[in-house]
């Protein structure tokens, strides 16, 4: 049974629809001098009707999907201006005298050659987009037509060795039960894209593009990972019964759309959802968000030739605020590096990102790209009610300065006599430690605290957690991680401000019944992770997650805080989420 990533949740059972990667036969020669301008002026004519083309597709998929999963396109656009692509291909063409087919793949093949970064899951993804853009232009030098999944008869599971974010686009919706690559990740197109269409999908398979024919029958399970091949008879009964059970349970968690997230001994919290664009809203809004917890404003900058202007991020941030009143909206400033990259911006090359020029710092260096967010959120929110959250403080300078600024903004705006919210709450993100252990000081200059779990137990316990040799070091229930968070939340709490968590443990039930018994006050989560979260909640006593919270805090290794967690509180979450 392979395994992969559980990429988008749900469960298919179906034929295999093998989309191969067209294998160009190309062939290299040598061209004559007086060949060279023509040959030149053929490839510059097929890269700008790759341009025509992939302003089309992404026109397409900001209607039919939404605006985030069009910056895909901004990117693939960018690689066709970018130098490196662009310029070395017409070198090669004037000084080893190449053909232009031969020229161009032997430019897009090197390409991962020239970086000696670490080959990270993002890193590799890019790769990809380097490859998928040379081979739409090598498609129209040949005129090749593009392979389409518009023109199905009947209803199949896509396996590939991956899918450009072009072959989604194109496909017949209705036809499509669900996708398996050999490749990606959480964070790759297939994925993205999968999740945003609500298809199920597990990439990363490896050879699953070698284990299945044409034709033959398979099980995928997004919510596990997995793949069965040529499954037997009690097989695809099992799952069958476990598909209509998923339906069934999803129709059970809508009806607790409208109820509070409140505990059985009346502790109630406030349950909001992580969102990355606009068009994201629309699910949390069906899925019984009380407001955006977290809006990552970076996808807004990410895959594009320019910096959004004012007016566009008002009219995106516009939008968020309209569709979630009556219901607050908290907009984190930009927050970019580590793995997030602006395409355009001359962002230096670090050793370790992720603990480099990024979120706050780029910011407060950078003060015209802050100001211009800042000036758009402002007046954003005049129109219902909004928060601003700072990402990656590391100390109190940071704070005092990121609100200069902020101020320095509604004084401009007042001048100007741009409409704007004079009176707005400010938070900070918690997922750095030196954050973490001078919280007492930032309570008293904040409105709120979000506890960024994922950067806090990364930074806490020096652990990468997308290396797989020390990803077993990650452990949300380390003893240091739980001090951590009860010292934050009371530090918080003496000063009067809220504390949230919007990181993974917040949509994890188990260690989120923890976090609910160390104190924190809201949760914030994946739309779709909304209703079963509540559900958890309604399910669970304060008192008894509070008694769990305290033992916990006086255990000594994960290893026993986890058994200890389990023992206390996994059995009832199972419980609680089957109904039983």
């Amino acid at each position: 049974m392979p395994k992969g990533v559980a990429a988008s949740p749900g469960i298919a059972i179906g034929k295999v629809y093998i989309l191969e990667k067209e294998d160009f036969c190309i062939l290299e020669y040598k061209i004559k001098k007086e060949e060279v301008e023509r040959e030149i002026k053929r490839f510059r004519e097929a890269v700008e009707e790759s341009k025509r083309q992939l302003e089309e597709i992404k026109e397409r998929v900001s209607q039919k999907i939404g605006e985030k999963e069009a910056y895909i396109f901004h990117a693939y656009l960018h690689l066709l201006n970018d130098p490196l692509i662009i310029d070395e291909t017409v070198e090669r063409i004037k000084k080893e005298r190449l053909n232009v087919e031969a020229a161009l793949r032997k430019t897009y093949k090197s390409f991962p050659r020239k970086f000696d970064i670490a080959q990270t899951g993002f890193i590799q993804e890019r790769f990809r987009d380097v490859e998928d853009v040379g081979e739409r232009v090598l498609r129209n030098l040949l005129r090749k037509p593009a392979l389409t999944l518009s023109h199905l008869d009947e209803s199949i599971i896509v396996v590939a060795y991956d899918l450009a974010p072009s072959d989604t686009v194109s496909m017949q919706r209705d036809k499509i039960l669900g996708f398996a690559t050999d490749i990606g990740g959480r964070t790759s197109h297939t994925a993205i894209m999968a999740r945003a269409l609500e298809i199920p999908a597990v990439v990363g398979l490896r050879d699953i593009t070698k284990r299945v024919k044409p034709g033959s029958l398979i099980i995928l399970d997004g919510n596990r990972g997995r793949v069965i091949v040529n499954p037997t008879h009690q097989q695809i009964e099992r799952y069958k019964k476990k598909y209509q059970e998923f339906i069934d349970y999803r129709k059970k968690l809508v009806s607790l759309k409208s109820l509070p997230p409140q505990t059985l001994d009346g502790r109630e919290v406030e349950l909001a959802a992580n969102i990355a664009g606009q068009e994201e809203v629309d699910l949390a809004v069906r899925n019984g968000a009380e407001g955006i917890g977290l809006y990552r404003t970076e996808y807004l900058y990410m895959n594009r030739r320019t910096l959004p202007s004012e007016e566009e991020q008002l009219k995106a941030y516009r939008k968020v605020v309209e569709k979630i009143a009556p219901y607050s909206v908290i907009i984190r400033t930009l927050d970019l590096g580590g793995d997030k990259f602006l395409s355009h911006f001359p962002v230096p090359r670090e050793i370790n990102p992720f603990m480099g020029w990024r979120a706050i710092r780029l910011s407060l260096e950078r003060v015209d790209i802050f100001k211009i967010q800042l000036r758009a959120i402002l007046r954003a929110a005049q129109h219902n009610k909004v928060k601003i959250m700072y990402p990656m403080i590391s100390g109190l300078e940071e704070v005092k300065r990121a609100n200069a600024i902020l101020s320095q903004v509604k004084r401009e705006l007042d001048e100007e006599n741009i409409p704007f919210s004079k009176d707005i709450e400010i938070g900070i993100m918690v997922e750095v430690p030196s954050a973490a252990i001078m919280a007492d000081l930032l309570a008293k200059e904040v409105d709120f605290f979000s506890l960024g779990t994922n950067d806090l137990i990364q930074y806490a316990l020096a652990v990468d957690r997308v290396n797989e040799k020390v990803a077993h070091l990650y452990q949300p229930l380390h003893p240091t991680i739980l001090r951590l968070v009860d010292s934050i939340v009371k530090s918080a709490h003496r000063e009067g401000i809220w504390v949230g968590a919007c990181g993974e443990m917040a949509s994890d039930p188990l260690y989120m019944a923890v976090l609910l018994g160390l104190g924190v006050d809201e949760f914030s989560v994946a739309p779709t992770s909304l209703l079963e979260i509540k559900k958890v909640i309604r399910g669970l006593n304060w008192a008894e997650t509070r008694e769990v919270a305290s033992k916990l805090l006086k255990l000594s290794t994960s290893y026993e805080a986890k058994r200890y967690a389990r023992q206390k509180l996994a059995k009832k979450i199972k419980k609680i989420l089957s109904g039983d």
